[in-house]
C-alpha cells in the first residue's frame, strides 16, 4: 500500500472518529509505520492544522508492561489538540479515551541527532505539567506499525503554567500523584521514564534524526507518563499533580 493512501485512510479515521480500517492491518513494518505517520503529519499541516511539537510514549516499565512493547515510540503534537488546565472535553467525541501523566518540556534549541544527556537537558528551555488523552482504536501491541502509524493513539493534551527549567531542577526527582474523581490512585517519580525525562529528549532527537526531522525551538514534547494508562468513563475528573511543577485536571462531562 502507498504510504499516501495509507496515511489518506488514517487521517479520515481520525477525523470521523472510527477505527482504522480492516485494510491497513500488517500493510507495513515499524520502520515503514513511521513513514505513513510522517506522511499523515504533512497532510495534517496542509489541510491547516498546526504542528505543535511530538510525544514520546512507552517510556516507563509501567507503561512498556501494560501495553507488550519493549521499547519507546513516537507520535505528533497538533496546536488544535492543546487544551490550558483546567478544561473539559465531550466524552462522547473520543474512542474509548485514556490519560497519561506526563511532564510537558519545551524546546529552546535545535536539536537533532544522537546527544549527550547534558546536551539534551541544556536544550529544555521550559516544563510544564502535563496530561495526555489517548484514544484506543484497536489494542495497541496486537498491530503496532498500525498504532504507530495512526500517531501512537495521541489525541489532546493539557498542560499547565509554564516554568523555566533551572539547573537545580532534576527532572527524575520529581513525583506525581495521580487521582480520579478526587481518588488517589498512585505516586511515581520521573525516573520512571527512561530514568529521566530528559531522556525522552536523547531518544526522540536520534528517532526523529533517522527520518530526517529535527527538534526546534518552540516545539512542545510530551515526555511519556510516569505510570501506566488509565481508562476514562464518563463523568470523571482526572488530574496529575507535580512536585515543583503543579497540577493539571481535566473533566470528561
Amino acid at each position: 500500500m502507498r504510504v499516501e493512501d495509507a496515511a489518506s485512510q488514517i487521517y479520515k479515521a481520525l477525523v470521523d472518529n472510527t477505527m482504522f480500517p480492516d485494510s491497513l492491518s500488517r500493510q507495513f513494518n515499524l520502520d515503514q509505520s513511521y513513514d505513513v505517520q510522517f506522511e499523515l503529519l504533512k497532510q495534517r499541516v496542509a489541510a491547516g492544522e498546526c504542528h505543535a511539537g511530538w510525544k514520546v510514549g512507552l517510556t516507563s516499565k509501567a507503561m512498556q508492561e501494560q501495553q507488550g512493547v519493549p521499547e519507546p515510540c513516537l507520535g505528533h503534537l497538533m496546536n488544535e489538540g492543546q487544551l490550558g488546565s483546567p478544561c473539559s472535553l465531550d466524552f462522547n467525541a473520543l474512542m474509548s479515551p485514556g490519560f497519561e501523566n506526563e511532564l510537558c518540556l519545551r524546546i529552546g534549541r535545535e536539536m537533532s541527532g544522537r546527544l549527550s544527556f547534558d546536551e539534551a537537558l541544556a536544550g529544555i528551555e521550559a516544563v510544564a505539567p502535563a496530561i495526555e488523552v489517548v484514544e484506543k482504536r484497536g489494542v495497541f501491541a496486537a498491530d503496532l506499525p498500525l498504532a504507530f502509524a495512526g500517531n501512537a493513539q495521541q489525541r489532546a493534551f493539557a498542560t499547565g503554567e509554564f516554568l523555566p527549567l533551572t539547573a537545580e531542577t532534576d527532572l527524575a526527582a520529581i513525583e506525581v500523584e495521580v487521582s480520579v474523581n478526587d481518588i488517589s490512585q498512585e505516586c511515581a517519580l520521573g525516573a520512571e521514564v527512561l530514568g529521566s525525562p530528559v531522556n525522552s529528549i536523547v531518544w526522540l532527537a536520534e528517532k526523529l534524526g533517522q527520518y530526517g526531522h529535527v527538534l526546534k525551538p518552540g516545539d512542545l514534547v510530551m515526555s511519556g507518563s510516569f505510570t501506566k494508562q488509565y481508562a476514562i468513563t464518563k463523568g470523571d475528573t482526572v488530574r496529575a499533580a507535580f512536585s515543583q511543577f503543579g497540577a493539571v485536571e481535566i473533566e470528561f462531562r
